[in-house]
């Protein structure tokens, strides 16, 4: 399996990519999710089926093959996603203080290392966007675009609304212990009500996510208590300095700023000042959905 050793306390990180092209693009995702949740992205920006397959495999294909990929290379696009640690198959750090945003930047910055990408479009979703803007900050030179989907800022920021639909669903979710129980609370804190009420055929698309909640929440295991709170720390303690935004907006690249209108967990607001911190290299796009409207407006996203 594809794993990359971090440089910070030893972690490693696992990766998947998929395409091929001179065009690279990493993509960061948020709190207490995998690579796998990238998947409309992946699928939109490569077409692939599946993940490449390894080095050594690459090796073995022939002359007809390797001028396939000659031709892909210079036109295509490759993309990689992976598990931050603290969940999914990637190391699970039992100390707190072992998770931050910036530690976590370095951990994709060592897999961008690994993988042997001088440069790419930087894409992070809500947790990941705040990795994604440490990442810019850190090394400018090493993106081509910043991508910020769903993000805030640190501290009270990664707060949400609190209502009482808020509060039952938090209710839920910590009481929740098996995988269709907490598929149940996800579908309700992912995506607006028209959404999945939609009907696909014959089933509504709660009833088609909730099935493939449950199958993927089985797969993966629910995340540990060390990657949950270690994960949230890193949330609470982000914080994006001045002398870093200035960096960020002054290094030249295009920054998209998108959010779904309706997020109930990542407040439209924080992102609306994010993007005018970081005027006049950054756009503001918001567009109908939730917190995963990267699953509920792909095309756009």
């Amino acid at each position: 399996m594809p794993f990359c050793d971090s440089s910070e306390n030893g972690t490693r990180i696992f990766y998947k990519r998929f395409g091929h092209g001179s065009t690279k693009v990493l993509l960061i995702t948020g709190l207490a999710g995998t690579h796998d949740s990238w998947r409309p992205q992946v699928k939109g920006l490569t077409r692939a089926a599946g993940a490449n397959v390894d080095d050594d495999a690459v090796a073995a294909v022939g002359d007809e093959g390797l001028d396939v990929r000659d031709r892909e290379a210079q036109e295509g696009i490759e993309v990689c996603c992976f598990d931050n640690r603290g969940m999914g198959r990637s190391s699970v750090p039992t100390n707190r203080a072992e998770y931050t945003t910036s530690i976590m930047a370095k951990d994709a910055l060592a897999l961008l290392d690994h993988i042997g990408w001088k440069k790419a479009h930087v894409f992070g979703h809500s947790m990941g966007a705040m990795i994604a803007c440490k990442l810019a900050a850190m090394v400018p030179d090493r993106v081509c675009s910043l991508a910020l989907l769903n993000v805030t800022g640190g501290g009270f920021e990664c707060l949400p609304k609190i209502d009482r639909q808020m509060i039952s669903l938090a209710y839920r979710f910590f009481r929740a212990k098996t995988p269709e129980q907490r598929a149940i609370v996800d579908l309700e804190t992912h995506y607006t009500k028209g959404f999945l009420d939609e009907y696909v055929g014959s089933c509504t698309r709660r009833d088609i996510l909730y099935q493939d909640y449950v199958k993927a929440i089985s797969s993966s295991g629910l995340q540990s208590n060390c990657g949950f709170e270690g994960q949230v720390n890193a949330c609470w303690n982000h914080k994006m300095t001045s002398k870093e935004l200035d960096t960020i907006r002054s290094s030249g690249f295009l920054i998209s700023v998108v959010h779904g209108r309706y997020d109930i967990i990542a407040q439209l607001d924080h992102a609306r000042r994010l993007a005018e911190k970081l005027q006049p290299a950054a756009r503001m796009v918001e567009l109908h959905g939730g917190h995963l409207v990267s699953h509920e407006r792909p095309d756009e996203v």
